[in-house]
């Protein structure tokens, strides 16, 4: 006899997470003892072909928590993720990275959001920071391409037309929606290569949105990313935005149908111009100097470059 769905499943994917799992994993034993009896979930830790102690550091938490651990060996975050949605038995799912701390009511939070709106596909969480070091200045500008996100106390929708998408980072998922929408193999795959190709979130919402499912952003799930001090470095902050820039032609076109991508294109690549000469005129000064400036000419550069980038991949297959 076939059990019947759970109602939630917490997905976490990992590569080499030994040292940052177990705050998650206490986390999820607090939410563990504020969940309600009622609600039944899951906790899945996709393990993305790790080397390290990763899974004794599961194995160290079984007793405790609902939890199972699954390997998926083709490394990718759109791999894992894919993964995580075939292997759930949760009728919502949410992805906490590794590096993802949920408040106690998070699993609670978002059960009731998810059953409260049965036209969201999707809803992402209120992101907040917790940095290892002082980040750099003016860092607002550039925080949401690390994952935070605050906008504020009230639920809020995410219209088409803005092409603005939570991160996956604390984003929760309705499993059918995701099975029915989303293909099995994204274009964008994660951060496994050199350029750091990033966009594998915004491409898989992307399709829901297609598909007429709602994106929202739920304030009452709440999780603290901690931001180590490597990632507040001049290296990792320029790579990752460029490749946020590089994928961005996959997440732009996807807006739009075939007929209509060439004069997309154009406009898009018109308005990256624009962007960048308006930025080199505001910081021709400091552009050296300011870190933050130099990340958004990165974003800039980078994003005018990526049909160029993308064609080049293509040929190169």
């Amino acid at each position: 006899m076939t059990s019947p769905p759970l109602h939630f499943t917490v997905a976490i994917c990992t590569y080499n997470g030994e040292s940052r799992l177990p705050s998650v994993l206490d986390r999820l034993c607090d939410c563990a003892a504020e969940t309600p009896d009622s609600l039944t979930w899951e906790i899945l830790v996709i393990d993305n072909a790790s080397t390290d102690n990763t899974p004794q550091i599961i194995d160290r938490y079984r007793h405790k928590l609902p939890l199972r651990r699954i390997c998926e060996p083709q490394r990718g975050l759109a791999f894992a993720r894919h993964r995580a949605i075939v292997e759930a038995k949760g009728e919502f799912v949410g992805f906490l990275d590794d590096d993802n701390l949920p408040e106690a009511d998070w699993v609670t939070q978002a059960i009731a959001f998810g059953r409260e709106n049965p036209t969201i596909g999707a809803y992402g969480s209120r992101i907040l920071p917790e940095y290892a070091a002082t980040p750099p200045e003016n860092f607002q500008r550039i925080a949401p391409f690390l994952a935070i996100v605050d906008r504020g106390s009230q639920p809020l929708f995410y219209p088409p037309e803005k092409k603005l998408l939570p991160p996956g980072a604390g984003l929760v998922v309705r499993r059918d929606a995701w099975l029915a929408c989303v293909p099995e193999q994204l274009v964008l795959v994660g951060r496994t290569t050199q350029k750091a190709i990033a966009g594998e979130d915004l491409e898989a919402l992307l399709h829901l949105q297609q598909s007429k499912w709602e994106i929202w952003y739920n304030p009452t799930m709440r999780v603290r990313h901690l931001i180590p001090a490597s990632r507040l470095q001049p290296e990792y902050l320029l790579n990752l935005m460029e490749g946020i820039g590089l994928s961005r032609y996959r997440t732009r076109m996807l807006s739009f149908p075939a007929i209509l991508r060439p004069f997309a294109l154009v406009a898009y690549s018109l308005n990256d111009c624009r962007k960048i000469l308006r930025h080199l005129i505001k910081y021709r000064r400091t552009l050296k100097t300011d870190l933050v400036a130099r990340c958004e000419m990165r974003l800039y550069t980078s994003s005018f470059y990526s049909p160029i980038y993308f064609l080049r991949e293509t040929l190169s297959r």
